[in-house]
C-alpha cells in the first residue's frame, strides 16, 4: 500500500537501512515492513565515490527473506557495472547508479534491465538536469539527491525543491509519468508534504524512521499522517 497519494500520484516511502541499528537490523526491517514501508533502500558506499563505506551484497541477501518490501539498491560507488550481477543475485529488485560515476550509462542501464530488475539513475545536488535528457526514457526511476551523498542525517538542501519541480515538468511533458521521482537526503515529516507537492513520488528517509524516538512504526506513521 502506498504511504499516501497526492494529485493522483501514489507516494512511496523507502526507509534507508543505513540509519538502522545494525545490531538489530533484522528486527528493525521487520518493523518497517509491518508498519507499511513500501520499499527498503540499501545505500552502498565504497569510500571512493563518496567519503564513507557502508556494506555490500551480503547484507542485501540477508534482508531478502525477511521483508516483502521492494529492495532498492542505491550504488554510490565507482565502476558499478562490476557489481550489478552480485546485487541482483543477492536479491536487489531495483538498482540505481549515479551519472557522475558511470562512463557508459546506457550500457549499465541495459545491464541492469537485462536481469529483469528496475533501473534508476541518480544525480547529485550540483549535477545539471541535462544529464537526464538522453537516458530518462530508458529508466524506471530518477533519484535526486537532496544532500551531498556519503552520510546520513544531513539537512535538506532547500534549492532542491526547484530541481524536483523541473524534473516533474520534464517527466510530465514527455509523458513519462510512470517513472518514479525519488528524493534522498534530509527528508522528514516536516518537509515531506512540500517535497511531494513539488512532484516527488518516493521518499528515502533514514534517521526519521529508524532513529525515531518512539520506534520505527511511529516513524512510518508520522510520514503517513504528514501526507494525509
Amino acid at each position: 500500500m502506498p504511504i499516501g497519494t497526492l494529485k493522483g500520484r501514489e507516494l512511496l516511502l523507502a526507509p534507508s537501512i543505513l540509519a538502522a541499528d545494525f545490531a538489530r537490523l533484522g528486527a528493525q526491517v521487520e518493523e518497517a515492513t509491518a508498519a507499511g514501508a513500501d520499499w527498503l533502500q540499501a545505500d552502498i558506499m565504497d569510500g571512493v565515490f563518496v567519503p564513507n563505506i557502508s556494506f555490500g551484497p551480503l547484507v542485501v541477501a540477508a534482508l531478502k527473506p525477511i521483508t516483502t518490501c521492494l529492495l532498492d539498491c542505491h550504488l554510490m560507488i565507482t565502476n558499478p557495472e562490476q557489481y550489478i550481477d552480485e546485487f541482483v543475485e543477492a536479491g536487489a529488485q531495483q538498482i540505481t547508479v549515479h551519472v557522475e560515476a558511470v562512463t557508459h550509462l546506457h550500457r549499465v542501464v541495459q545491464q541492469i534491465k537485462a536481469h529483469g530488475v528496475r533501473a534508476g539513475v541518480a544525480l547529485n545536488p550540483a549535477t545539471p538536469l541535462q544529464f537526464l535528457d538522453e537516458i530518462v526514457a530508458d529508466i524506471n526511476l530518477v533519484l535526486l539527491m537532496t544532500v551531498n551523498p556519503g552520510f546520513g542525517g544531513q539537512q535538506f538542501i532547500d534549492s532542491s525543491l526547484d530541481k524536483i519541480r523541473r524534473v516533474r515538468a520534464l517527466l510530465d511533458t514527455r509523458g513519462l509519468d510512470q517513472i518514479v521521482l525519488q528524493v534522498d537526503g534530509g527528508i522528514s515529516a516536516r518537509n515531506i508534504r512540500a517535497v511531494a507537492e513539488a512532484g516527488a513520488t518516493c521518499f528515502v528517509a533514514g534517521s526519521s524512521v529508524f532513529g525515531h524516538a518512539a520506534g520505527v512504526a511511529a516513524g512510518v506513521e508520522e510520514f503517513r499522517q504528514a501526507l494525509a
